[in-house]
């Protein structure tokens, strides 16, 4: 019986290292990737300089990821953490504001911006995963309190998607009135349809 525990211990060891190797060249892999978008433009990137600069093998990169665009598609998503503590002040103004706000400065980061543009890429007819997930906050934030009869729908339309449409075509016009601004039309706007349906 004695020898079975051996076995055990030393089987649950490799699994532990095996875990904890991954994690490593996962990390390796994002880092590599940020560092060449700064250094080199998403356009010149390939996966083979992505396993030099992470040290791994392409082999390793494509059994994960089938191409360079999923790769960053998937980075992109991996930047903006979908698990992050999301503005709860219990008026919904401020906390779109405020969310709105962490958005735009993530993404007035060139390297970030670029990642966005590479997740765009490779879309099609579906949301990307960061769209996905900006739903999501959406969802969240619209399900503290008062909605004021808002949908995500809205929040999407007149919120997310031009600060996406700035990120990906205007870059120079995000700013730090940007998210005020675009929450203040959408409260604008709210009202005047409420208006008009009486």
């Amino acid at each position: 019986m004695l020898w079975y525990n051996q076995i055990m211990e030393t089987l649950s060891v490799k699994n532990k290292r095996t875990g904890g190797r991954s994690a490593h060249v996962m990390a390796s892999i994002r880092a590599a990737v940020e560092e060449l978008i700064k250094e080199v433009g998403r356009e010149r990137i390939t996966i083979p300089m992505v396993a030099e600069r992470a040290g791994v093998n392409p082999t390793s990169i494509y059994r994960r990821w089938e191409d360079l665009p999923t790769l960053i598609n998937d980075i992109a998503t991996y930047r903006l953490d979908p698990t992050r503590t999301l503005p709860n002040t219990g008026d919904l103004r401020k906390d779109l504001t405020g969310w709105a706000n962490e958005l735009v400065a993530h993404y007035r980061k060139p390297v970030n911006a670029a990642l966005l543009r590479g997740g765009a890429s490779v879309a099609g007819e579906t949301d990307s995963d960061c769209l996905r997930n900006r739903r999501g906050e959406v969802e969240v934030l619209l399900g503290q309190g008062n909605s004021e009869g808002f949908t995500a729908e809205q929040v999407m339309d007149h919120v997310v998607a031009p600060i996406v449409y700035r990120v990906i075509f205007h870059p120079w016009d995000l700013d730090d009135r940007t998210a005020e601004k675009l929450v203040a039309d959408l409260f604008s706007l709210h009202r005047a349809e409420l208006f008009s349906s009486l």
